[in-house]
């Protein structure tokens, strides 16, 4: 009941659906979730089909289980006591996973039930529901879940995720506007995200007019570009390269942009006049036959940590040389290890290929990065219209 006015309502689910893979799905889940949990006791959540996930305990079950890793993120972020992590990721599609379903190993109706199932178990629990779904509305398809036929098993009204702009960003809304209306799934609204500061005002005001005119549906936010958001941390490239710190390892979540990330060939005196001049926080390659560069590197770091009247350095080194033919002494290792503020990674990759694979990565968030979350989530909720959202996703109840 809307306790302004007095009336009865319907509250249906909240499903959240993309155009393609990173346009920031999470993170508008992420900032909904805030928004809701401002204006409910108990948001519920689910992410009904997903892909990479991990172990978490279940509480209800008493075992360790596999859920997507945006439960985790969302659970652990907002506390959720309510309700228990075997609810939230009821399929799961993992490799060799579709291999199996053509072949006719996975039931199609097991897979609907358990979606139905965890849904039926977090509703009960929850004043509303938020279901975040996997990629683009026609993501799962092949194995008879993709996103518009789940949001209408589920009675969800959906949400949609586009990048700025407007010519490309509208065609990309329009093929999942399409298969939601295949699936008989209403769209609440559309969220444009990454917008250029400097085109703001021109995306907002011609994105809600095409999308008012053409569907009648409105636009529920336009979120300004943050590029802090997109900048890998440390650890993000752990992962990327498969890879560790040798050293500096309090330093995983120090975040680099890309466009502050060198690849050094010149000479030692070179290196060390543009350790002392470039951005501290610079992220450095360099191949691994480079010992004076290595040496170098850990050297202003320790002349920097012993002078009190300059900052310590930010910047970090990532060591490249191919498996089999380069690789770095055991001394050097050594030495490295020895030396705590200075953020070093070994790559058994090119230089080329390490900057190539940086400049392309989009990082994900994750719980361990609660920094960068919780910027994520203060800098997109404000530009969400719940009042809006709410108002679209409600059916008035006849007295």
């Amino acid at each position: 009941k809307d306790e302004s006015t007095g009336e009865s309502f319907h509250q249906h689910p909240i499903f959240v659906a993309a155009t393609r893979q990173h346009v920031g799905k999470t993170t508008v889940s992420l900032a909904i979730m805030s928004g809701l949990k401002k204006r409910f006791d108990k948001v519920g959540f689910l992410k009904p089909v997903g892909q990479q996930h991990v172990p978490v305990y279940s509480e209800d079950l008493q075992k360790t289980i596999q859920v997507d890793k945006d439960c985790c993120l969302v659970l652990e972020r907002f506390g959720l006591k309510h309700v228990d992590y075997k609810d939230m990721s009821p399929v799961i599609i993992p490799r060799g996973y579709t291999k199996q379903y053509i072949d006719g190993e996975i039931s199609h109706d097991d897979q609907l039930d358990r979606v139905l199932a965890a849904m039926d178990h977090v509703t009960e629990a929850s004043d509303i529901v938020l279901c975040e779904g996997t990629g683009h509305c026609a993501v799962g398809s092949i194995v008879g879940v993709n996103n518009a036929r789940v949001a209408n098993l589920m009675g969800a009204e959906m949400i949609l995720i586009a990048n700025g702009g407007l010519g490309s960003a509208f065609d990309e809304l329009e093929l999942n506007r399409v298969l939601c209306e295949h699936n008989n799934v209403s769209i609440a609204g559309v969220i444009i995200n990454k917008v250029l500061p400097e085109k703001y005002d021109q995306t907002k005001h011609y994105m809600s007019k095409a999308i008012e005119d053409r569907w009648g549906v409105p636009l529920l936010g336009c979120i300004p570009d943050r590029p802090f958001l997109g900048c890998p941390a440390l650890v993000d490239l752990e992962k990327l390269f498969e890879s560790e710190l040798i050293s500096g390892h309090k330093f995983r979540l120090r975040h680099y942009t890309a466009e502050d990330t060198n690849i050094v060939t010149t000479s030692l005196t070179r290196f060390l006049v543009n350790l002392r001049k470039k951005p501290s926080r610079t992220l450095y390659i360099c191949h691994v036959t480079r010992d004076d560069l290595i040496l170098g590197f850990l050297g202003e770091c320790q002349r920097r940590k012993r002078n009190d009247n300059e900052d310590d350095l930010e910047a970090a080194l990532l060591i490249c040389g191919r498996k089999g033919k380069y690789q770095l002494s055991s001394e050097m290792k050594n030495m490295m290890e020895g030396i705590p503020e200075a953020p070093m990674m070994v790559i058994e990759k090119s230089t080329q290929q390490v900057m190539t694979a940086i400049n392309r990565f989009t990082p994900k968030l994750n719980i361990n990065d609660s920094n960068r979350v919780g910027v994520a989530v203060e800098h997109y909720e404000p530009y969400i219209d719940f009042d809006m959202l709410l108002e679209r996703t409600r059916t008035p109840i006849e007295s």
